[in-house]
């Protein structure tokens, strides 16, 4: 078996740019008499003092015994509760016009998972203060096989090509190699082999062509939507691989979708244990992450959902993405039974009990929701994401920390982002009630502190005010 052990995650100093940093620095605030929730796993902390100066939390301390700048801000956080700024670690979205409605959620960093030239240019623009939205960490075009699922993917049927796409992810600014299904065996570990030589984490998709424990030995830094994982857990993986093989070269459309049903159906039985063991053992060692995206998850198994259609937050999306997410006009659901539905959402359910047991095995989690996927809203969704954590088993605090403290520790920024602690970047979210409790309350957002800008309720209502606004002029 190929393995590869992969550097540590390279700093990435873009990051430190894709926000408001280099405008001209806030006026200090201070918070007091908050309850602090810092994502360390420490209990929350009651009556304290959260200073903020220029960008950076500069004290932290209990309420009277802190000194405040002459000049601060006060903010009375009296019955409130400070976490981290939030991160949604799977987002696809192109309209500038909306990036607002990430902060106004508390939202405050995402990660594009198919970057192009203009979330490039945002960037640059969030650095300047031109632009408002959150900061952005970006993976570049997706890498597909030498016939990509996707118009405008980059082709690799060869290593060279596989290869090339590497440095040319590199050499235009992108933060990560976007990995997808189609790329052949060979392309894959060229692609595994030319990221570690230039220093370039790869994620994404476990293309057919290899394993989940392939993939995490190659290095892959972030697996995504859970995929491959109830095949890699399954006794029978070797035999469903090859039934799998069969099914996609088999020409009748009805043919195929009848082998695919049967191989899911035996996707639906219990994990060998032992092997799941195993192999979660392997990715805590090779530092592999996974992004369950339930929410996309639970959308595609329930797209069939009358109720979709009434959802208040449609009001937010410009009729193009209204229409996107028509089942109608999304060719993957052509011919799609209610049968199939009905298997989706007994894989979905599976799929939430497997992440739980990754996480009691101490794999590592990250939140993401595949905004622009049908149903999946910027902002609002990662909260749905949530809640969706705690019910696959993690704690409260442990579905926080898929947004704020892991995300940091898989960008390797724990020193700057991810806690509420002193020196780091001020990106906080003030809420009305205690996440710890209930998962739900990070839906309660009082104040949103962006780079030490206070954003207050007012100005969040306005900000989805206009979003909604702008939708609805379209």
């Amino acid at each position: 078996m190929r393995s590869l052990t992969f550097l540590p995650l390279i700093l990435l100093p873009s990051l430190l740019l894709a926000g408001p940093e280099h405008a001209p620095p806030p006026k200090p605030l201070a918070i007091v008499h908050v309850t602090v929730i810092d994502a360390t796993g420490a209990a929350a902390q009651p009556e304290l003092t959260v200073v903020i100066t220029g960008h950076r939390i500069s004290a932290l301390g209990k309420t009277g015994t802190v000194q405040l700048p002459r000049d601060a801000q006060p903010v009375d956080a009296s019955g409130q509760f400070l976490i981290p700024g939030l991160w949604d670690m799977h987002v696809h979205w192109n309209d500038a016009a909306y990036l607002p409605l990430f902060t106004a959620n508390g939202v405050t960093g995402i990660r594009v998972m198919w970057g192009l030239p203009l979330h490039l240019k945002w960037r640059r623009e969030l650095a300047a203060g031109t632009l408002q939205g959150p900061r952005l960490v970006l993976a570049g075009p997706v890498v597909d096989g030498p016939k990509p699922f996707w118009k405008g993917s980059i082709a690799a049927g060869t290593e060279g090509e596989g290869q090339q796409a590497v440095r040319k992810t590199k050499d235009e600014g992108y933060d990560f190699v976007k990995i997808y299904n189609f790329l052949p065996r060979r392309v894959y570990f060229a692609i595994a082999d030319e990221a570690k030589k230039q220093g370039l984490p790869f994620v994404g998709h476990v293309p057919n062509s290899v394993s989940a424990a392939e993939a995490s030995d190659a290095g892959q830094k972030s697996i995504e939507h859970l995929q491959g994982m109830l095949l890699a857990c399954s006794a029978k993986e070797e035999e469903l691989r090859k039934a799998m093989a069969v099914a996609r070269t088999t020409p009748a459309a009805a043919d195929r979708a009848l082998l695919f049903r049967r191989i899911s159906e035996q996707l639906l039985e219990p994990c060998d244990a032992r092997k799941a063991a195993a192999l979660f053992a392997r990715f805590r060692a090779n530092g592999t992450w996974h992004v369950p995206t339930f929410t996309v998850l639970r959308s595609n198994a329930y797209l069939d959902d009358p109720n979709h259609t009434s959802d208040p937050r449609l009001k937010f999306m410009p009729p193009a993405v209204r229409e996107l997410w028509n089942p109608r006009n999304d060719f993957r659901f052509d011919n799609v039974t209610p049968e199939d539905f009905a298997l989706e959402k007994k894989l979905f359910q599976r799929r939430l009990e497997l992440a739980g047991d990754m996480h009691r095995a101490g794999v590592g989690l990250l939140a993401g929701t595949d905004v622009l996927n049908p149903y999946c809203f910027p902002g609002f969704s990662l909260h749905d994401e949530l809640e969706w954590l705690v019910k696959a088993g993690l704690s409260p605090m442990a579905a926080l920390q898929t947004a704020t403290r892991n995300p940091a520790r898989f960008l390797d920024q724990l020193n700057d982002f991810g806690t509420v602690e002193q020196g780091k970047v001020a990106d906080l979210v003030l809420l009305d009630a205690d996440p710890l409790q209930d998962i739900k309350n990070t839906r309660r957002i009082a104040a949103v502190v962006a780079g030490g800008r206070l954003l207050d309720r007012k100005t969040l209502q306005k900000m989805l005010a206009d979003a909604g606004g702008a939708a609805n002029k379209k």
